[in-house]
This record gives C-alpha cells, structure tokens and sequence, in this order.
C-alpha cells in the first residue's frame, strides 16, 4: 500500500518509492540556507524540552541524567537529541526522505561483530530511528564534531577542518551509492582495515592489532570475567551503585515477562537456540547520556550444557524525539521502531535483537557489548578529521539504503557551497548547544532541577 506524505510518495513504512526531482528540491530548501541557524525563531525552551521527557523515565534516576548532561557541552549534546529534534523541525526541509538514525553525532558510530563474527564499523545507536529528511542526521552529525573538538581542546579551525572531512566523506559516498545497483548498496559494509584506512598514519602500524584484542574483551565471555562473581556458591553480576544494581524489587515480575516474551517474539531458529539458555541474574543499569532514566536491565544467561555465558541488555524505548514534528512511528511498539530502523540502517544486525511490551511500556532487547569497541572522544579527537570522513561514509551508506542516494546526489551538486554552508550551521550550532548547556547548569546551581556531581566516567 502506497500513501501520500508531502509531495512524495512513500510505501506503508514511508520510504520512498517514486524518485523525487533532487535539484528541483533547492528551491523548497535552498543549499545556501543549510547554514542558516536563527535561535528566535525555534519556538521552544530548551530546558523545557529536556525535561518534557522526564515523564516516562525513573523518578530516582533524573538527578543523575541531570548531572551527567550538565558536566559539560560535549555532554550535554550526547543527551539533547529532543532539543536539537525541535529546532530541525523550526526551519523548512527538503522532504527527501531517509530512514534517520536521530541520533548521529560522531561517537554514535563504532565497531562490533556481525552476525558471522566479523569486525563492522557503522552506525551504533536507534533509539531515536524515524523516516525523516536526510540533513537532519547530517547536520546532527557534524554540528557534533565542533562540540566534541571544543570539548578536547582543539582549534576552531580543525574543527571546521573536521567538518568538511566529514561531508567529504557522506559527499563521496552518496554520489558513489547513486550508481550503484541496490544490491550492492545493501551488501557494502566498512570493515575494520577500511577504518584503520580512514584514521591510521605511518606510526599506527598495529592499530588493527589493538582493536581486535579490545574487541576480543568486549564480549560476553569478557564481560563475564569483568562483571560477575560467586557469591554463597551462585554465581551473580556484581554491583556498582548506583550504576548497577540488584534493586529489582519493582521491576522484578515485569523483567520475567519481557525475558518471557522476548522468547515468543524472536524467529523460530534464534527461539530453539535461546531455549538451551537459562537466566542465572539480572541487574538495573544506568547507561550513557540521553538514556538515564529509561528502564535498562542486564541480564546474565548460561547455557546449559557448557555454562557458555550470553549477556542480553533490555531496554526501555519511548516514542521517538521526531515523532512530534514527523507524525507517529508505524510500529505500536517503539522497541520494533528502533530494531526494525537498526536492519534497515546497519549492514549486519545482531542475530538476538527482539522486542516487548509489558505494562505499557515498550522494551528492545540485544546483546550486551558482543565485540563492541566504542570510541572515546580523547582517543580520536587527534584524528578527528580522518574518522570523521569514515563516518561520513556510514551515513551515507545508511541514507543510501532507505532513501534514493540519486535524489540526495542531485539536491547536493558538486560545488563547495554545501560544504561551506555546513560548517556555518556546525559552528551555530554549537554555540547554541553552549548557552543551552549554560541554561542547565544555571537551573541546577539555582536548585530548580536536582543532579548528582560530576561525571564518573561509567
């Protein structure tokens, strides 16, 4: 079934199915306008909408989503994905349409083994996954590598460097996929020695060396030695208050249905594998930034023959920071909006994802970690520019997959008045993600919102 969104259209999903005149769209959006960024005319409080999503989350966990989003800018960008939602929505847009990621700034993208166990970089986090026009992700994308250059002391003239690496790469990218047969564009994947290609010079000979050894740890049976202990002869996930936790008495009964359901709603195949396995323990967990608050459970299984163990992390998934300004997912159920969004971005998806809802609320499951290497602002900001270019080539790459790259191809063109009217918008930006994050940290030094110190790394 098609149906008619905009002036283009769209299948039931609302991907595209008719190509769009691409050039035709400079005169809805201007390209020279892709830089303009006019803070009167966003039409909401930023702290507001902040804390507009606190309805849904913990009650216990706010302080500490509050604290870690007021550290810092760099911070405070990784968890204001709904403010950054709200001000896109304030200026017109193009209408060519992607399956967005929502969330893509630059350590969004990252390593972990495909299903055949090899070694993928790309995109890394969905929770926010929504059809919607492609510059949205772009511009979310490199307005965060200012942040994050800011954030490690780097010039303003690398970061603008950083920048334009980065739409070089999406740029490259998108006009190679509007050749491509579909096909092609569907297998194509960013390995580990095509990364190390991006980001490595003369003296980072064994880089490649060192991320398969860290990869190697960031696995279940890694995470197993790292995470767990006996106690009185069982075998437990040990504690890291108020990080991690047994404090399981409220969520308890919920758990055991979303552990039940996730079962039933699995493919056939993944159903009889997961039925050798048993639940040994399961703790809350805090994770990341713009997650604090939602519901986040780590679950250890063994298997029952070898004891082989498979972590599983549950996570609470609202309504994306898009759907206001986008209209309402397809999906009833937000943990099938964000796995069913993660097949359509990633090149290869963990076999284990599924999905479940109980008590109202909507839950994904995945595996936890499963050769995860996630970069460290620290670690790339001196190669910011060259791994902001393999970025640029994920993107494009999940853009070319859900949308029609020759469409994206046709609005950008080749001159350099893109480039440049990004790296505008990318410094506008961050200066506006400065007094955003000055506006919390006000709030909380006024006591208006509590927040717990610091930022502890976790």
């Amino acid at each position: 079934m098609n149906v008619w969104q905009g002036d283009a259209v769209t299948d039931a999903r609302g991907y595209p199915v008719d190509s769009v005149d691409g050039r035709a769209r400079r005169k809805r959006v201007p390209r020279r306008t892709l830089g303009e960024w006019d803070p009167a005319t966003r039409g909401h409080d930023a702290l507001e909408t902040i804390l507009a999503q606190n309805e849904i989350r913990d009650q216990r966990l706010l302080p500490l989503r509050h604290g870690r989003m007021a550290h810092s800018p760099w911070t405070y960008y990784r968890g204001a994905a709904a403010v950054m939602a709200a001000d896109l929505a304030s200026a017109p847009h193009t209408g060519i349409k992607v399956q967005l990621c929502g969330d893509a700034h630059v350590l969004n993208f990252g390593l972990w083994n495909t299903p055949e166990r090899n070694l993928a970089f790309d995109l890394r986090d969905f929770d926010e996954t929504l059809p919607g026009p492609f510059e949205w992700d772009l511009k979310r994308f490199l307005a965060s590598l200012v942040v994050l250059s800011r954030a490690n002391g780097l010039s303003e003239k690398r970061a603008k460097a950083a920048v334009r690496s980065g739409y070089a790469g999406y740029r490259e990218w998108i006009g190679k996929y509007a050749t491509w047969p579909e096909l092609d564009i569907w297998y194509d994947s960013v390995s580990t020695d095509q990364l190390i290609a991006y980001t490595a010079d003369d003296r980072d000979h064994q880089l490649d060396e060192a991320i398969e050894r860290r990869a190697a740890k960031r696995s279940s049976r890694g995470a197993f030695k790292k995470l767990t202990d006996v106690v009185d002869g069982e075998r437990v996930i040990t504690e890291d208050p108020p990080y991690r936790t047994h404090a399981l008495s409220d969520y308890e009964a919920q758990l055991q249905q979303i552990i039940e359901q996730y079962h039933r709603s699995v493919p056939d195949h993944i159903s009889t594998l997961w039925s050798r396995f048993d639940l040994v323990d399961a703790v809350q967990q805090v994770v990341g930034v713009g997650s604090v608050g939602m519901r986040v459970f780590l679950a250890l299984n063994e298997e029952r023959r070898t004891g082989d163990p498979v972590f599983l992390q549950i996570k609470q998934a609202g309504p994306s920071v898009y759907e206001q300004f986008l209209g309402p997912s397809i999906y009833p159920n937000h943990g099938s909006r964000v796995i069913h969004g993660q097949r359509m971005i990633q090149s290869a998806t963990d076999m284990l994802v599924g999905w479940t809802s109980i008590d109202g609320m909507d839950y994904y499951v995945r595996q936890f970690r499963d050769g995860k290497v996630i970069p460290d602002g620290e670690q790339i900001a001196p190669r910011l520019r060259q791994f902001a270019s393999a970025c640029g080539h994920v993107l494009a790459r999940a853009h070319a997959r859900s949308g029609d790259p020759a469409v994206i191809d046709a609005y950008l063109g080749s001159s350099g008045r893109v480039a440049d009217a990004l790296v505008d918008f990318a410094i506008a930006y961050a200066d506006q993600n400065d007094r955003d994050h000055a506006q919390l940290q006000k709030a909380v030094v006024d006591g208006y919102i509590p927040a717990a110190p610091g930022w502890p790394g976790k």
